[in-house]
């Protein structure tokens, strides 16, 4: 069993930003030179998610849409007794997940024809990071 670990970076410019990362851990794998395995892609704040879906325009606003009315910014969170205006921004990451675990198959992302994978951000305008292992042979 072979491992490879690798970061990207992000500085969001907005609060809420969506970014397409597919490429990026494709490179990665690539350079992994793993051929059978899985890859997990994590973020490592707990305002933020990784998930798979579609990279159409009308699906993103819609997610943004759903995420907005099940955990609404405001002042309303517990969590802001801390000092900080961030509670819409972890449940917003619980209700997407941190992380997902893909298939590698003959060296490549065994994702569906309209799978792809973004990393989403709640609580942008500071430097964020994503782990990229990778486990296999």
């Amino acid at each position: 069993m072979k491992f490879h670990t690798e970061y990207l970076w992000f500085n969001t410019e907005k609060r809420r930003e969506y970014i397409r990362i597919t490429e990026q851990i494709k490179s990665i794998l690539s350079a992994s030179g793993i051929k059978e395995g899985m890859m997990l892609v994590s973020a490592m704040h707990i305002t933020a998610a990784i998930y798979v879906n579609d990279n159409e325009r009308g699906i993103i606003q819609d997610l943004d849409n759903m995420l907005e009315q099940l955990a609404p910014f405001g002042p309303d969170y517990l969590h802001h007794r801390t000092g900080e205006d961030n509670g819409d921004a972890h449940l917003k990451s619980l209700l997407l997940h941190q992380q997902v675990i893909l298939p590698i198959t003959g060296g490549q992302l065994d994702l569906g024809p309209w799978q792809e994978v973004f990393y989403a951000e709640f609580d942008g305008r500071r430097r964020k990071r994503v782990i990229v292992k990778i486990m296999g042979e």
